[in-house]
């Protein structure tokens, strides 16, 4: 029998500070055998034996359709088309029975009001404590779709891009009814302002374009945010200009399902900027590439993080957090903090940051839980992770009651890039982490192959991946493609 055990990477003991060569079995991860079955988590078994079924003219297949199912038609694009599909029907239904424009206009703000909420920390939280209230020994299927919930910017995105659509026949039939020769100016007013609604609901979705938001992250940030506000404001004046027109303007407003909704988005806009404060901010440089920044003004849970910003009209920058009390420290200036973030050079924004080490950053709102809360609702995981992804993945060290983990971490060194606390903290998860130093290879590993025989020795329930977008998606896929229930945060999370 060909022998198909190679060694694949370097494990480095750092603590003997020396190279330990792994050898990995590669049978299972091309395609497991009966006899590799026994060894396999348990809720993978079925999968992973029809998948020994296929035939090297089915694999191209199986691989198309994986594509469609965990890629094209992934849970958030399947949200998304389930929340635009769900609007653009009674739009057309409306229309052809000749909607009014009131109905219309109450339509839009309906979806205008999901979008904006499925952003505000608080009902975010809400979401995420209800979702991740899973118990652990529920079946797999409710977990698996559970730990979905960070898919939820496919309802966000849906219900904003079918704002605007029923904002256009909204638009569209007030236009139509329009009749220059009996306009007054209230009337000329309410048609001016309604394009200019229009033009601003219309340049939010432009800039949301996940290659222009990319592209220019800074200019997507500031439009959602200034245009949002324009919107609110815009659209309090022309409910209140169609009011005056109508006998009671009391009555009118009072009747309108738009002018409630209205209210609702007011508040929820306005409810993070009342926490806006500058607060205090210890850095502590951990290499010219990286740094981490201690926070003492409030304390943070398990898979919470918080926003930043140096301006607070400017761009603002979201950082998974974790505490600080399982530190050793010394330094008498970090003893009274209670939680940090560590910020790698990515950009403009982090660059600027690793080198000014700020004192004060401007934080609002609340700490949201984010991607990695999902994963309380599991006994045994795989956290995969690359670079300075390291950091939101030490916010696992809040929960009391973590899941029992092992730790995949690839990076250019380690040590000298964030330092022997660091590496410290990821031993408190992990206390055997598989650490790969692409300094010694000089070049990045596959790690795919080590996942999977990290899954298959442990056990483990899931796998959490958090890194860039490229390696995430494809570690992601290739998990799901083999049954195994894996998780990794995408663009919108």
């Amino acid at each position: 029998m060909e022998d198909r055990t190679v060694v694949v990477y370097g494990e480095k003991d750092w603590k003997k500070d020396e190279i330990i060569e792994t050898r990995i079995d590669l049978s299972y991860p091309v395609s497991p055998t009966d006899s590799d079955l026994s060894s396999l988590p348990s809720p993978l078994k079925e999968k992973a034996d029809l998948e020994a079924q296929t035939t090297p003219e089915e694999e191209p297949l199986r691989k198309r359709l994986g594509f469609i199912r965990y890629t094209a038609l992934n849970v958030y694009r399947r949200l998304f088309t389930l929340a635009f599909i769900g609007n653009i029907i009674p739009l057309i239904i409306y229309l052809v029975r000749g909607a009014e424009p009131l109905d219309l206009v109450n339509a839009s703000a309906i979806n205008l009001a999901v979008c904006g909420l499925c952003r505000q920390p608080l009902v975010l939280n809400l979401l995420y404590l209800i979702f991740g209230s899973v118990p652990r020994s529920a079946p797999t299927t409710i977990k698996r779709l559970a730990c979905r919930i960070f898919h939820l910017g496919g309802v966000h995105s849906g219900t904003g891009v079918a704002s605007l659509i029923w904002y256009i026949g909204f638009a569209g039939t007030y236009t139509y009814q329009f009749n220059p020769a009996t306009a007054n100016p209230i009337s000329i007013a309410v048609l001016a302002l309604i394009y200019s609604v229009f033009a601003l609901l219309l340049s939010i979705i432009v800039v949301a374009h996940p290659t222009i938001r990319r592209k220019h992250h800074d200019v997507f940030e500031l439009v959602h945010r200034f245009a949002n506000w324009g919107i609110l404001a815009l659209f309090w004046v022309v409910i209140s200009l169609l009011g005056t027109q109508e006998p009671s303007l009391e009555k009118f407003l009072l009747n309108l399902p738009a002018f409630w909704i209205l209210i609702l988005l007011t508040a929820a806009t306005i409810h993070p900027w009342l926490l806006l404060r500058k607060v205090t901010v210890t850095p502590e440089p951990l290499s010219p590439h990286a740094i981490r920044l201690h926070f003492d003004h409030t304390t943070v849970k398990f898979g919470q993080g918080i926003q930043v910003a140096k301006h607070p009209l400017k761009d603002w920058h979201s950082f998974a957090c974790f505490p600080d009390r399982f530190d050793n420290v010394k330094d008498a200036a970090l003893e009274n903090t209670k939680f940090s973030c560590i910020v790698s050079r990515v950009g403009d924004w982090t660059k600027d940051t690793i080198v000014t080490q700020p004192t004060k950053l401007w934080k609002r709102g609340v700490p949201t839980y984010g991607f990695g809360y999902v994963f309380r609702m599991f006994s045994r995981i795989i956290v995969v992770t690359t670079g300075s992804g390291i950091g939101p993945c030490l916010s696992f060290l809040a929960d009391e009651n973590r899941p029992s983990m092992r730790v995949l971490w690839q990076t250019r060194s380690p040590l000298k890039t964030y330092g022997q606390r660091t590496l410290d903290l990821v031993s408190r998860m992990d206390q055997n982490p598989v650490i790969i130093d692409t300094s010694e290879k000089g070049k990045r590993e596959e790690m795919l192959p080590q996942v999977l025989r990290l899954v298959k020795e442990f056990d483990a329930e899931a796998v959490c991946v958090i890194s860039n977008p490229a390696v995430t998606k494809e570690v992601v896929f290739e998990l799901e493609m083999r049954g195994i229930l894996a998780y990794g945060p995408i663009f919108d999370s």
